[in-house]
């Protein structure tokens, strides 16, 4: 029984390191996601400010500031897509160890 224990106790604590690693990295990736996204997203609006600066008609000013709207929603979008995929991945990732763990721990 405490040879048992033991390799339970063993099995959790790799099944837990392993877990702690998936998530630091995977929450680098998530941070690093973020700040690419925040940097593009400033530099889209501030090239946006320039063009509408630079305008000479109402028209035109509309034409810069819709495809601005619409640049910025599909950024936006495909953002919030990547970041679902890696919090997923990562979730996979973390909890793969544990599912296995499940049938050699119950008494047969």
């Amino acid at each position: 029984m405490a040879q048992n224990f033991d390799s339970i106790q063993t099995m959790s604590a790799n099944a837990t390191m392993h877990s702690f690693g998936v998530v630091t990295k995977g929450t680098q990736a998530i941070a690093t996601e973020i700040a690419e996204y925040s940097k593009r997203s400033f530099e889209h609006g501030s090239k946006t400010m320039e063009n509408l600066l630079s305008v000479k008609s109402l028209d035109k000013a509309l034409e810069v500031q819709s495809e601005y709207a619409k640049t910025a929603f599909e950024g936006y979008v495909a953002h919030a897509t990547k970041l679902g995929e890696l919090y997923v991945n990562m979730a996979k990732e973390a909890f793969r160890p544990y599912e296995g763990m499940v049938g050699k721990v119950t008494p047969k």
